[in-house]
This record gives structure tokens, sequence and C-alpha cells, in this order.
């Protein structure tokens, strides 16, 4: 079988969710952020779903937040990798969401921030040989239609090959975990009742209602 035509269950092989936190640039500001290091977090495997699953605000919440990102898919054992073998590393790629409960880290738990079941929508497998040039793939996420993100790949502040490096050092990355590497400009709220649709370019087209669970 060839990588096109791969199939990849991410929700039966994935043992690890790794989050990447204030990675793009703002396309409107001419300064740019210097974050000498990543920021990091983690979502439980609860928190992955496809389509035909609705995403679930918790009980009391009202409203969460909505990033779209592109999610990357490690193929082997990835350990103290550089940066410049990195990407022999990936499977592929998913288009992702990231919902929160709000920015305010050092006001709530970022396990329940970001970890909630639900909160990490995916679609379906992107191998890697479809996108020819991982930095500069456009994201877009709408909300009943109105557009809130429109960004580019090329805004990431740390690159793929980077991200992958650094948490080498750290974390061993297996078959099917995924890397979410950040959100461009436009975060906002979304509540009971929203649809949320958000593309990558022609290779992925997602849905997902918001239900708020009573």
């Amino acid at each position: 079988m060839s990588e096109q035509e791969l199939k990849i269950d991410l929700k039966s092989i994935c043992k690890n969710i790794i989050g990447i936190g204030k990675n793009y640039k703002d396309p409107s500001k001419e300064h740019v952020p210097t974050n000498e290091d990543p920021f990091i977090f983690a979502k439980p495997i609860s928190s992955l779903i496809t389509e035909g699953t609705s995403i679930k605000i918790p009980k009391g919440w009202g409203t969460i937040i909505h990033e779209v990102e592109l999610g990357v898919v490690i193929g082997k054992t990835t350990k103290f990798v550089t940066e410049e073998n990195a990407m022999d590393h990936v499977l592929g790629y998913v288009l992702a969401l990231d919902m929160g409960k709000s920015l305010e880290f050092d006001k709530y738990p970022i396990l329940l921030i970001k970890g909630f079941d639900t909160s990490c929508p995916i679609s379906d497998f992107i191998a890697k040989s479809k996108i020819k040039d991982v930095d500069n793939v456009n994201l877009k996420l709408s909300v009943n239609g109105q557009v809130r993100h429109d960004g580019n790949t090329k805004d990431l502040i740390h690159k793929i090959p980077r991200l992958i490096s650094y948490l080498s050092n750290f974390f061993t990355m297996d078959y099917g975990d995924l890397i979410l590497t950040g959100t461009p400009v436009g975060i906002s709220t979304v509540r009971h009742g929203d649809l949320i649709e958000a593309s990558l370019e022609d290779l992925a087209n997602i849905k997902f209602p918001v239900v708020e669970i009573q």
C-alpha cells in the first residue's frame, strides 16, 4: 500500500497528544514574539473525536474557545532527533481543532482548560506527500458561516522540525502520536447550537456542531 493510500485511525493508535501554544505571529503587527522555547501542554486521548460527534461544552461553562491547527502525526519512535532529520519521523498530518475553556492559564488548571472530553476534533489522516511545503499551508475556520481564523503556517514561530526536535528531548513519541502546532490569530468563543467549519486548503474539510451538556 502506498503512502497516499494509508488509512490511519488515530483514535485507535494515538497514545499522546501534545499541544503548542502561542506559536503564531500576528501578520498585522511588526513585532514578532520571541519565545525562546515552545509553550507546551497535553490533551488526554479522551479529547480526540472525529466527524459525526459533537463538541460538548462541559456543564455550566456556557462558552468555550476555538483554535484551528495543523496536526503532525508521528510515524516512528522519536527521541533525541535533530531538526535536520525531524521530518523523517513524520507520517502525515490532520486538520485539528484545539477547543478550550479560555486562555487564562493562571486562573484554571491547564488540563481542565485544554483536556475536557471532545476538545480535540480532527479530520481524516492526510498523507505526508500531499503537503509539498508544510511551511506554506492555509488554515481557515468559520462559525455559523462567519470566518474567524484565516492563517498560514508560514507564520509559525517555532517551525515543525524545531518542535519535533525540541519535544523529543523530553518525550518519547511513537507511531500515531499527535502534535498540535498552534493556531493563527482569530481565537473567539462558541456556544450551544453553533456550527464550526474548518479547512486545510483542499486537503481537509470538517464540520462539528457544538452542544452544551445539560
